[in-house]
């Protein structure tokens, strides 16, 4: 084995797997570890190894709940900071996923009602896939749904998100409540 520099990541998984002293990683806490290091790279939308044979059964370990809540709480704050300059596509996150890109099984997180509605902007797969495609944007990413979430509003407004409006549009009266009664005069 190379230098670190020069460690491929599947070598570098096996090398952990194969010592004494192993971390229990998860696909989840992986996944969060590198896109902590590189919040705004092409980490978030890489795939994501979770080839089960690099790490023995034994060293496996499921996600306990509070690393989930922490795992939450981390992509929104992604998506918040994300969509700073628009906050109104943050609330619709929260309404619409409640900031999850995945589920509990590890897959991209699909709507209750609407099974082709996908990740944490919950973009329909029937009406805009091809689209997000021709763009370059992978709706089954993180970073590929915000990006084509602030697309969509861009061309459309918040109109593809009108089914769960009211849950976002209390959010953004009172705030543009609050920005009238401002005076800065």
């Amino acid at each position: 084995m190379g230098s670190v520099d020069s460690i491929e990541l599947p070598e570098l998984l096996f090398s952990l797997a194969n010592n004494k002293n192993m971390i229990n990683i998860t696909a989840l806490g992986l996944y969060m570890l590198i896109s902590s290091m590189t919040p705004n790279s092409a980490a978030l939308s890489a795939p994501i190894m979770t080839d089960a044979t690099l790490i023995p059964a034994e060293t496996q370990k499921l996600a306990s709940a509070e690393e989930v809540k922490n795992a939450a709480v981390d992509v929104e704050a992604y998506v918040r900071n994300y969509f700073s300059d628009t906050p109104i596509l943050a609330e619709v996150a929260r309404c619409e996923s409640e900031f999850r890109q995945f589920g509990s099984n590890g897959k991209v997180l699909r709507g209750v009602a609407v099974a082709e509605d996908v990740g944490v902007m919950q973009i329909n797969e029937r009406y805009h896939l091809a689209q997000s495609k021709k763009l370059g944007m992978d709706i089954y990413t993180l970073n590929g749904n915000l990006a084509y979430g602030r697309y969509l509003y861009e061309k459309q407004g918040a109109k593809p998100w009108m089914a769960s409006s009211p849950c976002w549009s209390k959010v953004t009266e009172l705030a543009s409540k609050s920005d009238k009664s401002l005076n800065f005069n």
